[in-house]
């Protein structure tokens, strides 16, 4: 083949296609499994918060918990960053923190049976607390609370002009 030989330049647009870029397989994606930390906003900024196990979907943008099925949310996450499909109620989801203060207030949060050993060895260093269903979250600081409060209330007015 030469150069300008129509085969070559089609081979070579087709390498482009199904050649993976690196650490891409040409292999579907499984359904990944993490722990997370999920909270059901119940009232607004405070809801009832849990350390759970979900599944998310190939692209990575919906999880599933529970049988939900949680999507993600459109725009900047102030309170809520996914939304169950099914009855439309708010959740936040982030990966559980080292510290323990996952939640925006102080809070009780559950730990979720098929994830507390992982959680307790691995992500809080704690291997001794196994045992434990349950525990105190502190929540963050007191002006990052009032931060997030007062973008809310202005996103709420913004919303009703």
């Amino acid at each position: 083949m030469t150069e300008n030989d129509p085969k070559r330049k089609f081979a070579t647009c087709c390498r482009k296609a199904i050649i993976p870029r690196p650490n891409q397989s040409l292999m579907p994606k499984k359904m990944e499994s993490k722990i997370m930390y999920v909270e059901l906003k119940t009232d607004g900024l405070r809801g009832v918060g849990r350390i759970a196990r979900v599944d998310f979907s190939k692209s990575g943008k919906t999880i599933y918990y529970n049988g939900r099925t949680l999507a993600e949310s459109k725009g900047v996450p102030l309170k809520a960053n996914y939304f169950d499909e099914e009855s439309l109620e708010d959740y936040w989801v982030s990966s559980p923190k080292r510290d323990g203060n996952d939640s925006l207030f102080a809070a009780n949060i559950e730990i979720d049976a098929d994830a507390r050993e992982e959680y307790w060895t691995d992500i809080r260093n704690a291997p001794k607390n196994v045992s434990k269903t349950s525990y105190r979250s502190e929540g963050v600081s007191k002006a990052r609370r009032e931060a997030l409060e007062k973008g809310l209330r202005r996103r709420q007015m913004d919303s009703g002009w």
